[in-house]
């Protein structure tokens, strides 16, 4: 008898232990999604003896970072890469095959989330005709929002509209962007909504990005300890209009007038801050994570991305950029713990592509690096190769994105194979100078790349927009002027980004083997215990999540 007893009091004892178990593990109230646009992984750990204990250090340190993460397609661009994260699937599948495309079928470049169906939210202008109609897939808050018979809220911020817009989705409760120039304003669409909440309008009227710019630029600590970045005055960088030199300290006040007046901010550390302040704005606005069910907040810095494109990876003005933004990640997270409640939130961090160091300044170490014009030498180039082979100069509608659309109905009329035309094309290409690679639509139709540049071609490619022959320059190639960087390629310094996990559900650690991008939707999506995003390719990352 007391055997027994025993058992069933351990039976008791063990369902309790359970039950307390998943008591720890309920869902977070908030997630929020935290691109950083233009991050290198290696700004981690350039950087990472100058940075506080309350940013970057306490998510490494208390969250699971991913050291060997990667973008898995071309192009690495803004617009494909936050579909990409939230959609967990590649353009192949979403459609968003780049920022700006050529569009075959009404034979003009589109941008991605340009709709003018709809009209702007918040003044009137015409930025805010925008939606994410070209996004063909689900996303994760969509997904969420679905779970949850619409219940909670989904929310997309940036100061770029795409990277507000692409993250959440179709059933996005709001998507706000800032409007600069003469404007100052955040906005929206009316897809979204038909006038702007009060929190909002009282936001806009404060006025912050005012203060912001009525200030000089100059380092947070001693320029003279800025070893991690070459020389502040160098001819690798871009100067702000109205400076002589890419130098510091910048006037902000005297410099905006030349600068589009309040879009200023966008290309200074302040506009990654006053992002910061909206996002606070908006989850007290919108009581993000007070009800009983998940919210998700998209929060996108886009300043990282101007600054990189202006002076390049090894700028002053870039470490600099990360030293302030670490500070203002601090402040953010810090927010949440008050706001939201330390232990209730769950985020994750990481980026929509890296960038290349400046080639000029590659090739002044000689290294490998050039620049290409594909405009009237590459298109003069396609011309005599049709002109050789087809008796024709009329093969060819367009030429962007590394990508070259052929003319069908000319074709058609001539009576030549489609095929045919496209084969010989990229087995020209490969002839002009700095294109190392091509291969036609019909070859990424019928043969699977299972690994490498090819296979990020591959998954970058949508039979139905891209393009007939697609190509692939060297590394360390830029269409760009020779100051300054970019990105786009399939190359690891574009395609190596952090992915950091953090707060509810998540274990603590690292790990060093390979992941993709689109990884992070389904593992949030397994976290949360809902379905992943409908046209989701990448897998649960298993190691990340608390069992």
């Amino acid at each position: 008898m007391k055997r027994a007893f025993l058992y069933f009091l351990g039976l008791i004892l063990l369902f309790s232990s359970c039950h307390t178990t998943e008591k720890k593990l309920e869902k977070p109230k908030l997630v929020v999604g935290i691109v950083i646009d233009q991050m290198r992984y290696d700004y981690l750990t350039r950087y990472a003896d100058r940075y506080g204990e309350d940013g970057f250090h306490r998510i490494l340190k208390d969250g699971f970072s991913l050291e060997n993460a990667h973008f898995n397609y071309i192009p690495t661009y803004t617009a494909v890469g936050h579909s990409s994260i939230f959609t967990g699937t590649t353009p192949n599948n979403h459609g968003i095959i780049s920022n700006n495309w050529y569009d075959k079928f009404l034979k003009k470049s589109i941008y991605c989330v340009d709709d003018n169906n709809y009209r702007t939210i918040g003044n009137d202008g015409t930025v805010g005709k925008k939606s994410p109609h070209r996004l063909f897939t689900t996303t994760i808050a969509d997904q969420l929002h679905l779970a949850q018979n619409m219940h909670g809220k989904t929310i997309g911020i940036s100061i770029k509209d795409r990277a507000a817009i692409l993250p959440v989705g179709h059933t996005a409760t709001a998507a706000y962007w800032y409007d600069g120039g003469d404007k100052n304003q955040w906005i929206t669409s009316s897809f979204y909504m038909n006038e702007l909440p009060d929190w909002l309008k009282k936001f806009n009227n404060n006025n912050k990005a005012d203060e912001y710019l009525n200030t000089t630029w100059n380092t947070l600590y001693d320029i003279k300890t800025y070893k991690n970045s070459i020389a502040d005055n160098n001819i690798f960088e871009n100067n702000l209009n109205g400076q002589e030199t890419p130098t510091f300290p910048k006037d902000l006040k005297k410099l905006r007038e030349k600068n589009e007046n309040f879009s200023l901010i966008k290309t200074v550390p302040a506009g990654n801050t006053y992002t910061v302040d909206f996002a606070k704005a908006v989850i007290k606005g919108e009581q993000l994570g007070k009800s009983k069910y998940t919210d998700f907040l998209t929060v996108s810095f886009s300043s990282t991305d101007y600054v990189g494109h202006r002076y390049g990876v090894a700028a002053v003005e870039t470490e600099d950029t990360y030293l302030r933004l670490d500070r203002d990640l601090a402040d953010f997270f810090n927010f949440l713990d008050a706001e939201v409640g330390k232990g209730k939130y769950t985020l994750f961090l990481t980026a929509d592509h890296a960038a290349v160091h400046v080639p000029s300044y590659l090739q002044s170490l000689k290294i490998p690096a050039h620049y290409m014009n594909t405009k009237k030498a590459f298109r003069d180039f396609m011309l005599e190769v049709t002109q050789k082979y087809f008796n024709s100069k009329e093969l060819i509608e367009n030429v962007s994105n590394y990508q070259i659309f052929l003319n069908k109905d000319k074709i058609e009329s001539l009576g030549l194979d489609r095929n045919v035309v496209a084969q010989r094309l990229a087995d020209e290409v490969v002839n002009f100078d700095k294109i190392y690679k091509a291969v036609t639509a019909r070859t990424l139709q019928t043969t699977n790349f299972t690994e490498g540049i090819m296979n990020a071609l591959q998954n970058g490619y949508n039979q139905k927009f891209s393009g007939d022959v697609l190509m692939i320059p060297y590394p360390a190639t830029l269409i760009y002027g020779r100051k300054g960087s970019s990105h786009g390629s399939g190359y690891s310094y574009d395609t190596h980004v952090p992915i950091i996990f953090y707060g509810n559900g998540i274990q603590k650690g690292s790990s060093t083997q390979k992941y993709d991008i689109i990884d992070i939707a389904p593992t949030i999506a397994n976290l949360l215990k809902i379905e992943a995003p409908n046209s989701t390719s990448g897998t649960i990352i298993e190691e990340v999540l608390k069992k």
